[in-house]
């Protein structure tokens, strides 16, 4: 099944029920709840720890309940739902600034600081067993959480084997799969590992996983008009001005004009390219390659398969985009996860028969 990249809330969004109950946690602004829904799914409440993102979560998805605290505290709550003992999917993302690749890594580890993902003193780090303390106490028939491809670099490789480690201890096969939104009908290079897990009681064959969507070039998603970009700094003027064919980002402009390679998170938009991945750091940035400014609104809420009438409040929509899960990556998912697994007999998976990207852990 597929969705379109260009969509709205007010289209019919979630009117399709399939009758499959998913809550999320670290729900952000709603990237992945919005692909369980496209999917037929009810996300019938949220957990996030950031006040600002929980009340755009609430503006836009209206759940029947939002928890605006630490997952550590929801995880201790005696006065849940009876519903929250009946999930069919138990979903997170963890935040990821301590894994990934576009900042320093191993310096956050073990610490408890104020990050830009919540407004709490916290560690993020270990968000992975406490995901999996959720689904033990919850214990949900499919549990899904995403993070960075970063868990599997250098010294953060030892992160995918614990929290596979503490998923399975909490009663679930799991999976890890790394899957590119570009081949998911997303308009944007986006790597990620997806951590899946399946009750132990529930028999089923493993998950396939396996998309091999033609890539959706830029010049597909380029807009004009609307609310004007931000001006490039003169410093980001002059990178651009020196710009040659072939230059794929910051890096190589800086290379030949200092020596030295810096700027590495700053790319280069191509018309005929994937847009590259949109992260929510600020020192990040994507610059047209035919014209001197940055992707305006609408060209990154169509690289991230947002809704276009989503409403981002006072948020950076830049900063909401980066840190979800593409709707339509989650919604992709999302459906072979209820062919496969939660629909008996059914047998509409897109990956049937395909080898699937499977990382192995041991």
């Amino acid at each position: 099944m597929r969705f379109p990249y260009e969509w709205t809330l007010k289209s019919g969004y979630g009117r399709n029920p399939n009758g499959l109950a998913c809550l999320s946690t670290f729900s952000c602004g709603g990237g992945s709840t919005m692909g369980w829904k496209l999917a037929g799914y009810q996300v019938r409440g949220a957990v996030e720890i950031d006040p600002k993102l929980a009340e755009v979560y609430v503006k836009n998805h209206r759940p029947e309940i939002i928890w605006c605290e630490d997952v550590r505290t929801f995880v201790e709550r005696e006065d849940l739902p009876e519903w929250a003992y009946e999930l069919d999917v138990l979903d997170g993302s963890p935040p990821c600034s301590v894994f990934s690749t576009a900042g320093r890594r191993e310096a956050g580890w073990g610490v408890a600081k104020q990050f830009r993902e919540g407004q709490a003193m916290q560690r993020l780090d270990d968000l992975f067993p406490v995901f999996a303390s959720t689904a033990k106490r919850l214990r949900p028939k499919v549990v899904v959480a995403e993070n960075v491809m970063g868990m599997l670099k250098g010294a953060a490789k030892g992160f995918v084997k614990e929290a596979v480690e503490a998923i399975d201890a909490a009663g679930y096969r799991t999976q890890v799969f790394r899957l590119n939104a570009a081949h998911m009908g997303v308009p944007q290079a986006r790597e990620r590992l997806f951590f899946i897990g399946l009750r132990n009681d529930i028999e089923r064959p493993k998950l396939r996983l396996e998309f091999h969507d033609d890539p959706i070039q830029f010049k597909r998603i380029k807009r004009q008009g609307g609310l004007p970009p931000k001006p490039l700094s003169a410093a980001s003027l002059h990178i651009w001005k020196n710009r040659r064919p072939g230059d794929l980002g910051f890096d190589d402009v800086n290379k030949r004009l200092k020596g030295k390679a810096t700027n590495f998170n700053s790319h280069f938009v191509l018309d005929e390219r994937v847009v590259p991945t949109i992260t929510a750091t600020v020192a990040s940035k994507l610059v047209l390659a035919t014209e001197p400014r940055l992707m305006n609104k609408a060209e990154m809420m169509l690289a991230g398969s947002w809704p276009l009438d989503y409403d981002f409040g006072d948020l950076d929509p830049r900063y909401v985009i980066g840190m979800s899960v593409p709707p339509v990556m989650m919604a992709r998912i999302a459906v072979e996860i209820q062919n496969q697994w939660l629909s008996v007999g059914s047998s509409l998976s897109d990956s049937e028969g395909e080898e699937q990207p499977l990382i192995d852990v041991t």
